[in-house]
């Protein structure tokens, strides 16, 4: 049996990905890869983000998984917790969110505004979490309670970094192979 091709949102945190990030490298490796331009990059505000990413949940065909980075993995937080209707959440079969970061944290960002307080809710599709132990921007400890409360699998892959281009990935097979596996028979 054949895997079901998926599209695939792609979302960059803060300041966007740039070309040596994995998920700019997937999307040139991959026309089903999209993505998701955010109103502001540098200044993030959470309701213009989570709008911007029902419209485009909205406009995409379903079934599609998501591909997040830092503050995109809060961004489907709080999309799927406050803001997606049940019609949104059924078109999502998983999401692999990568180097989540915390709001608590000094190295923040101080120009993002909404992100505090991280819903802990089980996240309505399926979902795995993958952290550095050394990002500089969300500690394994957070990452693994929202894992936790998300209902998400866990990934820890050593000392990479804020797990970005700076991390030395490439192409990020491994990372590839976890986003197809989500929502393929779960």
């Amino acid at each position: 049996m054949s895997e079901q091709k998926l599209d695939t949102l792609v979302l960059p945190g803060y300041q966007n990905s740039g070309a040596g990030h994995w998920q700019t490298r997937w999307e040139a490796l991959d026309p089903a890869f999209v993505r998701v331009q955010m109103p502001d990059w540098d200044h993030p505000v959470r309701d213009a983000w989570c709008r911007t990413l029902d419209a485009a949940v909205a406009a995409a065909d379903a079934p599609l998984r998501f591909a997040a980075h830092s503050l995109g993995c809060l961004t489907i937080a709080f999309w799927a917790s406050r803001y997606a209707s049940a019609t949104q959440l059924v078109k999502v079969a998983g999401a692999l969110l990568v180097a989540v970061p915390d709001p608590a944290g000094a190295d923040f960002p101080r120009h993002a505004s909404g992100f505090a307080l991280v819903p802990l809710t089980r996240l309505p599709f399926t979902t795995m979490v993958v952290a550095s132990s050394d990002d500089p921007y969300g500690g394994v400890p957070f990452a693994r309670t929202c894992a936790n409360g998300w209902g998400s699998r866990w990934m820890e892959i050593g000392a990479r970094g804020h797990i970005n281009a700076d991390s030395g990935l490439g192409d990020w097979d491994d990372g590839r192979r976890w986003l197809a596996s989500l929502g393929a028979q779960d």
